[in-house]
């Protein structure tokens, strides 16, 4: 059996033999338990005849379980001197590519046409704080052809994503997570699972591309240019967010009447309103920027 990356005298020796400095711009912590390695990739459900796009490999601990699991790693690794380590950690495996890309850059959709002939492909990754919603929203919003996405982030950004109406979590990207997928929570993983330790909690969660969204809207683009507007100052109302900040070309008084024709109260704030509401609150907001143009 090929000896495991992941554990904690492996993954120093590796750091050690290569010079290998973490960046903290890039928010670089490797997994050192093996067990939470295969409970990801079993909790990403991948089979011998998934492509899987791995999204910052680092060392190659993850993406060695992958590769043993699946029928091809795709692994985009933004960082240039992991490149020839993880050349050396994973040259036993003939199924894994590497690519030193930035992923916000990567053709997601070349490569599943290339690699999975236009086959929806499983994402698996362990992403820093810092980019976790840049990435997610372009995996959703452009609908990349993607079956399930198994992310490793931090704790509170996994609330975040399962956070239901009325949460102090619950935001923009609550609402884009639940419109396009069903969330689950895998596994909290603690700190000492990594090296070096992050400062709080991890969580494994698993977003399951729906085949149809869960609320319908006659204008896609509006139902999330009025979520983002409602959250983008959480302690004002609505009304005030949408009059401030969402240049509808509609007058305060117009939407406040608005509001109240959907049986809210004018103060009501956006963090109070449902998915379906927000949808309710679209085509509301279409009919009458249709009825004063």
């Amino acid at each position: 059996m090929i000896e495991r990356i992941s554990t904690p005298s492996r993954t120093k020796q590796i750091i050690e033999e290569n010079g290998f400095y973490f960046k903290k711009n890039f928010g670089q912590n490797f997994l050192i338990d093996s067990n939470i390695l295969e409970k990801i990739a079993d909790c990403a459900g991948i089979g011998k005849d998934d492509c899987v796009l791995e999204i910052g490999p680092g060392i190659g601990s993850l993406t060695q379980v992958l590769a043993e699991h699946a029928n091809q790693v795709v692994a985009i690794e933004i960082d240039s001197n992991l490149i020839p380590i993880l050349s050396k950690t994973l040259e036993a495996y003939d199924n894994i590519e590497i690519r030193n890309q930035d992923i916000l850059k990567t053709d997601i959709d070349a490569i599943i046409r290339e690699k999975n002939a236009n086959r929806p492909i499983k994402v698996v990754a362990n992403l820093p704080y810092y980019i976790t919603t840049p990435i997610l929203m372009d995996l959703l919003e452009n609908e990349r052809n993607v079956e399930r996405i198994t992310v490793m982030v931090q704790k509170e950004v996994a609330e975040r994503m399962q956070a239901q109406p009325g949460d102090k979590e619950y935001g923009a990207l609550s609402i884009a997570v639940q419109y396009y997928c069903d969330a689950h929570v895998d596994m909290i993983v603690p700190p000492s699972c990594f090296l070096p330790r992050p400062k709080v909690d991890s969580a494994v969660i698993t977003l399951q591309i729906l085949p149809e969204r869960k609320v319908t809207t006659t204008d896609e683009a509006l139902f999330f240019r009025l979520v983002k507007c409602a959250f983008a100052q959480r302690r004002k109302t609505l009304l005030n967010c949408l009059n401030h900040q969402g240049n509808f070309g509609l007058s305060k008084d117009t939407l406040a009447d608005l509001i109240r024709s959907l049986g809210w109260d004018e103060r009501i704030r956006g963090e109070t309103l449902s998915i379906s509401d927000f949808a309710r609150l679209t085509d509301a907001v279409a009919q009458a920027i249709s009825s004063h143009m």
